[in-house]
């Protein structure tokens, strides 16, 4: 399958239904996958959530046809899935920065976000070693820096090195996500696996993983595993992920970079 074709299909689609209830469930079942996975493939190579595409193709339509045509506003909304003319013209503002009152004023100020198409000539090349295994119930104990998506390349070495002068090396990390496609970062654990006093219980349940391997400890190495993982592997295997917390085991002198999937 190339995910890209199959994507501009899922555009295609999408375009054609913004008037409709896009149910995102059955969206995913067009390319074979979870809810879950599809929407991080799609916020990993689109970087943009799924969810978010479609309201701002929605508000970019109703902006033009509110400037175009004389319908009330809440026929818009209702046209474009809200509920109520308060919740449109409040999602509305947020994006064109202008009421929709104000639209026939100031056309100028009218917002677009251009429809997605993806390069069905992408190719990708790389090799990827990886093993799939499974863990029991995983029980941690953790402690976490706020960080986000551009910090977190020296938050995470400087805040590990920090937990272990204090308390020796901890054997796990782990990225926490603002969001459920976990495309912005909100804060970097560092795991142990006994009860050190302050530290925040966390339960893994048993499951199957990729297990992709970095013969090193160190962050730039680890970064870039994860990188290849979530813009090249992730977008071209038929496995679904489930949504558990992606790990990172640090042991033997080596980096097991840990993600959850579906048996």
């Amino acid at each position: 399958m190339n995910i890209y074709i199959e994507l501009n299909k899922i555009m295609e689609y999408v375009e054609e239904n913004l008037e409709e209830k896009i149910e995102i469930s059955s969206i995913a079942k067009m390319l074979g996958m979870n809810e879950y996975t599809f929407q991080r493939v799609f916020a990993v190579i689109a970087n943009i959530s799924f969810s978010e595409y479609i309201r701002n193709r929605r508000l970019s339509n109703a902006g033009q046809e509110m400037f175009l045509n004389t319908d009330k506003i809440v026929d818009i909304a209702v046209k474009y899935g809200y509920n109520n003319a308060t919740a449109f013209s409040r999602a509305f503002e947020r994006f064109h920065g202008i009421k929709p009152s104000e639209v026939r004023k100031n056309p100028e100020r009218l917002k677009m976000h251009t429809r997605l198409h993806f390069n069905e000539q992408y190719e990708h090349n790389k090799k990827f070693d990886y093993k799939i295994i499974t863990r029991e119930e995983i029980i941690l104990y953790g402690t976490y820096v706020i960080t986000d998506n551009e910090k977190i390349r020296k938050d995470a070495p400087e805040f590990y090195e920090r937990n272990s002068k204090q308390y020796g090396d901890a054997p796990y990390g782990m990225t926490e996500y603002h969001d459920r496609e976990r495309t912005k970062v909100k804060a970097y654990w560092v795991m142990y696996e006994e009860n050190l006093e302050g530290r925040i219980k966390k339960v893994i349940p048993q499951s199957k993983w990729i297990q992709m391997r970095t013969n090193s400890q160190e962050a730039e190495e680890i970064q870039m595993t994860s990188d290849s993982f979530y813009e090249e592997f992730l977008a071209n295997s038929k496995y679904n992920y489930k949504d558990l917390p992606e790990l990172e085991y640090y042991h033997d002198g080596v980096t097991d970079f840990l993600i959850a999937i579906e048996d």
